[in-house]
């Protein structure tokens, strides 16, 4: 079973390039997405195209903005669209899908900020949104994916020194952000399936970072700890355009 993770910025604006047949391509059991910038009927009829899939969105109450959503081939249980705090929910950053063994959730975490205005912000998100996680992993095993916003290592960011506590995605409250969910039982796939693999799975529009490779590692496929024996395979498929991200992905047994 495959899935996979794509910040599309923007799904209307993807579609018209080349997404429907990516992911046609790419075949996945389960296509997660974030900054969709979308409504949810939107979102539905952007994705129409791929046919099979059953199709869940969480739109922001700012129009264009924000946005995950989650398309599957299997039908879930349950989806629901918050993590029960009332800050965070408006902005429709969690799509989560229960299936019988496991949750999918779906997230676009918080980015500090140019001018860092967010990074207090973010890091009451950090907190607040693994303590949801944990809530359901209580139950069942969770996988969660999405734009971290955060590079959690050097290894993950080709310019360390440069942006290490300048910029938004490299400051230290956002790594120990990313260090609560890996030291609470939530595994880095990519990082745990290929050791210390240099791949990036976002690039900045500007000065040609993307033909350069001059990225960062901001998305992720994180698993809790007893549900690793089944993660087959973790990758990241750069090859895919079509937005500032790549999608990142999974297959597990």
């Amino acid at each position: 079973m495959k899935m996979i993770s794509f910040n599309v910025n923007g799904i209307r604006a993807i579609t018209q390039k080349s997404f429907i047949e990516d992911m046609q391509k790419v075949d996945a059991d389960i296509i997660c997405l974030q900054e969709t910038k979308a409504t949810v009927d939107q979102v539905k009829e952007a994705v129409a195209a791929l046919g099979e899939y059953h199709v869940y969105a969480n739109e922001a109450e700012k129009k264009g903005y924000s946005g995950t959503a989650i398309l599957t081939k299997h039908q879930p249980i349950s989806v629901t669209y918050y993590i029960g705090k009332e800050e965070h929910d408006n902005e429709g950053r969690v799509t989560c899908a229960e299936f019988d063994e496991y949750y999918v959730i779906t997230v676009y975490v918080p980015n500090s900020g140019s001018e860092l205005l967010r990074l207090g912000y973010r890091q009451t998100w950090d907190q607040e949104f693994l303590s949801y996680l944990k809530s359901l992993e209580a139950k069942k095993p969770v996988l969660v994916c999405g734009d971290f916003n955060v590079a959690h290592k050097e290894i993950d960011l080709a310019r360390p020194k440069q942006n290490y506590n300048k910029a938004a995605g490299y400051m230290q409250e956002e790594i120990d952000g990313m260090d609560a969910f890996t030291s609470n039982g939530l595994v880095d796939t990519f990082r745990s399936m290929n050791g210390d693999e240099v791949k990036y799975s976002w690039w900045s529009y500007r000065a040609g970072a993307r033909g350069k490779n001059i990225g960062w590692r901001i998305d992720y496929f994180l698993a809790s700890e007893s549900f690793m024996p089944r993660v087959k395979e973790a990758f990241i498929l750069n090859e895919i355009m079509g937005s500032d991200h790549c999608p990142v992905g999974i297959e597990i047994i």
